[in-house]
């Protein structure tokens, strides 16, 4: 129940993040299958489940359009390796779904990426896999998420007592919930979305309840968007603001500016923050770096300093965000600079 909590969660996050999402097989009968109110897209091999399939808004330069396969995961521990393996083979499988050849009929082609949620992080090797193989893996589990996480928990537990109503034999009806929930959020267009009834009006009454509370919940958190940064660097960045607007305001009137980041706390459970250079107090942007490269910059203490100082440099020098506005796609440019901190004194 909460893994699909969480996957609705992030559809509705990911709304502002420079991709529209595709629903339904309608959008694109070449590549989607649906199948009540599960997804699938075609590749070489086999059909393949996806929760949460976005497109981006527009193609970069010298590559084909670009679509994410969004996978949320509501463990009780870390995701481990064979979760990681699996969503390589996916990605594998329709990123080959394309042939040529005399009397081939000419068709669109994307490019397929893959971001694994995860509620409980991931273990050492699933983390190593990942990076080998540009699958992006997003730690849901820090500070920043802990809101929504806590409300996910409550909801879940309203709809399995809710669940009473209905008949012992009778399975919770999952489609109807999603249905509902899309509705409320407004992250599926009302006409793809399959007519489902539930027989039992106590039922209906007691979840349909909790489902408007918990989607009330993420309305009132409308400036909790999903802020992704892309950097230079194998993995994806969640961004949490402490004043959403302020970094809206300060990123709209200077789309592309200079940073300073700092590092606090050691090992995993240490945090970065953005800042801007010119503007002390402006916004405050928080992220997490993978584990792994924590246990790196951390590994001997002498060098700490010096290895911090590589990954701003290496990883971190230029940070793009993408959003969407009423007038299409706006991109942000967050740049690093360490001879301009120096001079300002400001490292």
């Amino acid at each position: 129940m909460r893994g699909y909590l969480l996957e609705e969660s992030l559809a509705w996050l990911l709304r502002f993040s420079g991709y529209r999402l595709l629903v339904h097989e309608d959008q694109d009968p070449v590549e989607l299958v649906t199948e009540g109110q599960t997804l699938r897209v075609r590749g070489r091999g086999a059909l393949h489940q996806v929760d949460v399939l976005g497109e981006f808004a527009f193609t970069p330069a010298f590559s084909m359009p670009v679509r994410l396969f969004l996978e949320a995961k509501y463990y009780q521990t870390r995701c481990e390796l064979e979760v990681v393996r699996n969503a390589h083979g996916v990605m594998h499988d329709v990123n080959e779904n394309f042939m040529t050849g005399p009397g081939t009929r000419p068709r669109q082609r994307y490019k397929y990426s893959y971001a694994l949620f995860s509620a409980s992080g991931f273990t050492a090797d699933a983390q190593k896999y990942a990076l080998a193989h540009q699958i992006s893996l997003v730690d849901l589990s820090g500070a920043s998420f802990a809101w929504l996480l806590g409300h996910i928990g409550a909801t879940a537990t309203s709809l399995c007592a809710a669940q009473q109503h209905l008949p012992k034999s009778a399975p919770f009806p999952l489609n109807w919930m999603r249905a509902e929930l899309r509705k409320a959020l407004e992250t599926s267009p009302l006409d793809l979305l399959p007519s489902v009834s539930i027989p039992d009006g106590r039922f209906k009454q007691a979840a349909g309840i909790a489902v408007e509370e918990f989607a009330t919940v993420l309305r009132q958190h409308s400036d909790a968007e999903l802020l992704l940064g892309f950097p230079a660097a194998p993995f994806i960045l969640p961004l949490a603001a402490n004043d959403h607007r302020g970094f809206l305001e300060y990123a709209e009137a200077r789309p592309d500016h200079t940073v300073r980041i700092r590092r606090r706390g050691m090992g995993a459970a240490a945090e970065w923050t953005l800042s801007p250079v010119d503007a002390v107090g402006a916004y405050e942007l928080t992220f997490k770096l993978p584990e792994h490269i924590e246990e790196w910059i951390s590994g001997i203490g002498e060098k700490e300093r010096r290895r911090t100082a590589e990954v701003k440099e290496q990883f971190l020098s230029a940070i793009t965000l993408y959003r969407m506005n009423g007038t299409g796609v706006r991109a942000y440019q967050l740049r690093y600079e360490a001879s301009s901190l120096s001079r300002a004194g400001a490292l």
